[in-house]
């Protein structure tokens, strides 16, 4: 499926932002994650990117920061209006909300699909979901857990990343090393999510 290009007709209409930021854990970065990075690109003069629960490595954050830059990086080639950003949990939102501000700056737009950083962000920003800035014929209904789980499943994983994302992480056996370390967390977790959605 295509990314949004500033060539789609619906661009044309659509306004267009000066600054705007985003706050995702990208875990890992994929083909939905691809398509949103290149709207947002189109649609703002820079983009501020940043990856959350930076300083996390857990099942729900199994990539470490320098694999999640990479995989953005990559995600981003031939792009060059975009900051990528740290951005570790304090466990404490005002703190949290105070060093976002000073790490973005002002902003035209800042965007989030997440109730709590919308609520500590909102007095600040103007926000919207970030799907709102994907065209509907572009968008891809895909989560960062349904790769996980496609990965410690030992699933096919590598159709739901971008080719080059999944060529690095099977270059770097971050595959193997996630299974080892998360996969079983990971495909319990989800068996219990499973359990209380059909209950």
């Amino acid at each position: 499926m295509p990314a949004a290009t500033k060539d789609h007709p619906e661009n044309q209409s659509l306004p267009r932002f000066e600054k705007i930021g985003i706050i995702a854990r990208w875990q890992p970065v994929h083909t939905g994650h691809a398509v949103l990075l290149s709207a947002l690109c189109d649609r703002a003069d820079h983009v501020m990117i940043g990856v959350g629960s930076s300083n996390v490595y857990n099942f729900r954050n199994p990539f470490t920061l320098e694999e999640t830059l990479d995989m953005l990086h990559l995600t981003l080639t031939g792009r060059q209006n975009y900051t990528l950003i740290s951005v570790p949990d304090l466990n404490n939102g005002p703190k949290w909300r105070e060093m976002v501000l000073e790490m973005f700056g002002e902003l035209a737009l800042f965007l989030t699909a997440n109730p709590y950083v919308y609520s500590l962000m909102k007095d600040v920003y103007p926000i919207q979901k970030p799907v709102t800035l994907v065209p509907d014929e572009d968008k891809i209904p895909l989560t960062g857990m349904m790769v996980r789980r496609e990965m410690a499943r030992g699933g096919k994983w590598q159709d739901l990343v971008p080719a080059n994302v999944a060529a690095y992480i099977e270059k770097h056996k971050i595959e193997d090393r996630f299974k080892q370390e998360f996969g079983l967390q990971t495909l319990a977790i989800d068996s219990i999510i499973q359990e209380r959605s059909d209950s």
